[in-house]
């Protein structure tokens, strides 16, 4: 049976360290329990719970058996279903027959007529939920499957397939984009963080250290690359990453400033974050909590000075080939 636990508020920070140290300096009132370990466990640096959304190939039936059929390795792998069943991906024609993707295409095809050529809406959501190397696999595969039954059993039809064959174990959940009531699902970014705290929650409860917060909270500021882009830097022909390298060049050389405003927004932020993690440590050393307020002390004295995307790639060692143009190559991202 999936656990029951408090539900994160979407639209709100994961771990808003400003609001919370300010109700409990203005209120006086203490940390609860749950707030501690919310703190001990991100100044200690547990392993952060990733979840992502797979933005392309979800809006057509060839795309949808395609992804199923990459999840399910070629029938290597199971897939298990919200109902519980286990199947290859030999089968997946009739999940997508059952799941009624094929009626919903024709619906989407029929609507788009009348939309002025805009691209067709999703049949389904592409959702990777993952954790770093040495992670027990099973464990991980364990509290997506509590996950999916908490937030989408009974509404969304899915599936979903464990990976193991990359250093960092994750599982692959296909959801159906309509519920069973034809209601669409857009997922947002308060979505994904309150799906990231569940999925923390959950990997908890499987005996995982696991944490859910912001990058901005442990001193980060640089986001994941998507994977799209990612694997675009590895072949050497991202036109997003050369993008970003020439306007650090063209900053460089005073040609910009948009870097300026961007530092001074980190900067801001950075000054209310350190301020909300210092009275933080006054609020738990009221408490008694002494040992934490001082490693909450040294966890922001050993925050990285924050940097944006420009000043980092200004700094990376590849940074002369971004003032080579772009000749005679086709860069897909």
């Amino acid at each position: 049976m999936p656990i029951r636990s408090p539900r994160a508020r979407e639209g709100r920070p994961l771990f808003d360290v400003v609001s919370l140290a300010r109700r409990a300096r203005e209120t006086g009132g203490r940390l609860s329990a749950e707030q501690v370990e919310q703190i001990r466990r991100t100044v200690h640096r547990a392993p952060e719970a990733v979840v992502k959304v797979l933005p392309r190939a979800s809006n057509d039936l060839k795309a949808v058996g395609n992804h199923l059929n990459y999840i399910g390795r070629n029938e290597e792998v199971e897939l298990e279903t919200d109902d519980g069943e286990r199947i290859r991906s030999a089968n997946t024609e009739s999940l997508i027959e059952d799941w009624d993707l094929d009626i919903d295409d024709v619906r989407r095809q029929s609507a788009l007529g009348a939309t002025n050529g805009r691209k067709p809406p999703k049949l389904v959501h592409k959702l990777m939920f993952s954790m770093p190397p040495g992670t027990p696999p099973e464990k991980v595969l364990g509290a997506v499957r509590n996950f999916a039954r908490e937030e989408f059993w009974g509404q969304h039809r899915y599936a979903f397939a464990l990976h193991t064959d990359e250093a960092h174990p994750h599982v692959h959940l296909v959801l159906k984009a309509v519920n069973e009531d034809g209601v669409r699902l857009n997922i947002k970014k308060a979505t994904l963080r309150h799906w990231r705290f569940e999925f923390a929650l959950n990997l908890r409860a499987a005996g995982i250290e696991a944490n859910a917060t912001e990058r901005a909270v442990r001193g980060q500021h640089r986001k994941a690359k998507k994977d799209g882009i990612y694997r675009a830097g590895l072949r050497g022909d991202s036109v997003y990453i050369h993008t970003r390298g020439e306007a650090a060049a063209a900053a460089q050389a005073g040609e910009g400033s948009d870097i300026e405003q961007a530092k001074r927004r980190l900067t801001s932020t950075r000054r209310a974050i350190e301020g909300g993690w210092y009275s933080l440590a006054g609020v738990l050393e009221r408490d008694g909590h002494l040992d934490l307020s001082r490693e909450v002390r040294r966890f922001v004295r050993a925050m990285a000075p924050p940097r944006t995307d420009t000043e980092s790639v200004r700094e990376s060692p590849d940074y002369a080939t971004y003032r080579i143009p772009m000749r005679d190559k086709a860069y897909s991202r």
